[in-house]
């Protein structure tokens, strides 16, 4: 799954990538994203005819505007394997498709003793997670998220059974086109970041807290267990 992640990568090197205006506000740094919070995705968004890539806004946990159930789940991820079938996400999967800023990811392994180490998951570049967004009101003013997830590969595989779709670089815009809405045509677009890539190191239990928020991290704990 991903349920924690961390982006200090700049909007300018996704701007950069993606030929997308800057949003004005700050840029802050973010070690310690959880879900729930109110984070950056990009999306496609018409102008004059033509779709163009631009930052937006979305809670992290997706709840379509049709669910009018106050206590209906909100899913901070889709799993790849039946996102273009489910009823839930079917929808966005064609239409609302976005990417996710990340440098990297946090995941737990159950160690020996009983308690959980926390490892931090990267290719040591900026990331995009595949991501699908939805109206949470009538008038599309909130935007929900959910980050799809895959099996996990590589050396992934190590910590959790499930990681995120990380996407290739060469096909982020592939992945934002809002004229691929066929799901045979939007597998054939869009590629993975090669497993090999991955890097993983364990990290220090202070990512458990919300609270903390700051480079260190996603610094390697020397006492932490192999991921091995």
């Amino acid at each position: 799954m991903c349920g924690r992640y961390e982006r200090h990568t700049p909007r300018d090197a996704y701007a950069e990538q993606l030929s997308l205006r800057l949003p004005p506000g700050g840029d802050e740094p973010r070690y310690n994203i959880t879900p729930g919070m109110v984070v950056d995705i990009i999306v496609a968004a018409a102008s004059g005819g033509q779709a163009r890539f631009v930052f937006d806004e979305a809670f992290w946990g997706f709840k379509p505007n049709w669910v009018e159930d106050d206590k209906a789940p909100r899913p901070i991820n889709a799993r790849a394997e039946n996102v273009a079938l489910s009823r839930y996400f079917r929808d966005a999967f064609r239409h609302r498709r976005c990417l996710v800023p990340a440098d990297g990811w946090y995941e737990w392994k159950r160690t020996e003793h009983g308690g959980k180490q926390p490892y931090y998951a990267t290719t040591g570049t900026p990331l995009a997670f595949a991501g699908l967004y939805t109206p949470m009101d009538e008038n599309a003013s909130r935007l929900g998220l959910a980050i799809i997830t895959e099996p996990a590969r590589g050396s992934a595989k190590a910590i959790h059974p499930r990681m995120p779709v990380v996407l290739d670089a060469s096909c982020w815009g592939a992945w934002l086109d809002p004229a691929l809405t066929r799901r045979e045509r939007i597998r054939r677009a869009t590629r993975r970041v090669p497993s090999g890539q991955l890097q993983l190191w364990p990290v220090s239990t202070r990512v458990n807290s919300p609270n903390h928020d700051d480079p260190s991290l996603i610094e390697p704990d020397e006492g932490g267990q192999s991921a091995s």
